[in-house]
């Protein structure tokens, strides 16, 4: 089952972290990538105009060790600008399909079939423990492109609420991952919270398993587009 495009009720990553700033510094990093791969983030983030991007929407105080997620998050936002903001919004039961899936045993080599794309999942059904501090978080969507060598590069956003200042990523790249299991022999994406199953909740463990869904999730974006 591939998900459905349709509009999305609540808001994205994007929309709460640029608003109004996408559309008025993004045409003019367009200018400035010209005829260049614009998946090439090294070649992306050395463009005066993406560090004046960067430099806006990083808070007073500095961003530390984050300031590799939060480029990460201005390169999948520009990206998917690009491609025209297409977000995917996937239904209980379309999660429900691919998660429960076995792995592929093969899968062609990534190529920009589909453009970048933010799947939005279906909201607090999916968890993990993105930081450092070991809290759970919800997985609110992923954003997926491929990288100019064909890997599939995947941003995760977690935490995301309305209410709240900011949000968690994670990035995870690579090729399809092979022979995935659990250390405890439990099934990919089977809940790990207190009383998970029961409540239709699903968890992602680890770097591995978020990049496994993305590859599931890249799938079926592929197939619609």
């Amino acid at each position: 089952m591939a998900p459905s495009v349709r509009p999305n009720s609540r808001p994205t990553p994007f929309d709460l972290a640029f608003g109004p700033l996408a559309d008025e510094r993004f045409p003019v990093v367009r200018d400035a990538l010209g005829s260049r791969d614009p998946r090439d983030r090294d070649a992306f983030l050395m463009l005066r105009e993406v560090v004046q991007v960067i430099r806006e929407l990083r808070p007073d105080e500095g961003v530390g060790a984050g300031i590799a997620e939060l480029a990460a998050l201005v390169h999948h936002a520009y990206l998917i600008w690009a491609q025209g903001s297409s977000i995917i919004t996937l239904a209980p039961g379309e999660l429900e399909t691919m998660l429960l899936g076995p792995p592929a045993e093969t899968d062609a080599a990534g190529s920009d079939a589909g453009g970048a794309r933010y799947a939005q999942l279906p909201e607090r059904r999916v968890w993990a423990e993105p930081g450092a501090d070991g809290a759970f978080e919800p997985l609110d969507g992923i954003a997926v492109h491929f990288a100019p060598n064909g890997d599939l590069r995947a941003l995760g956003i977690f935490g995301l609420h309305p209410e709240r200042m900011g949000f968690t990523v994670g990035e995870v790249i690579g090729p399809r991952p092979r022979g995935l299991v659990r250390p405890d022999g439990s099934p990919l994406f089977a809940p790990i919270l207190a009383g998970g199953a029961r409540a239709g909740l699903w968890s992602v463990i680890g770097a591995e398993e978020l990049l496994e869904l993305a590859w599931r999730t890249r799938r079926g974006l592929t197939e619609t587009s």
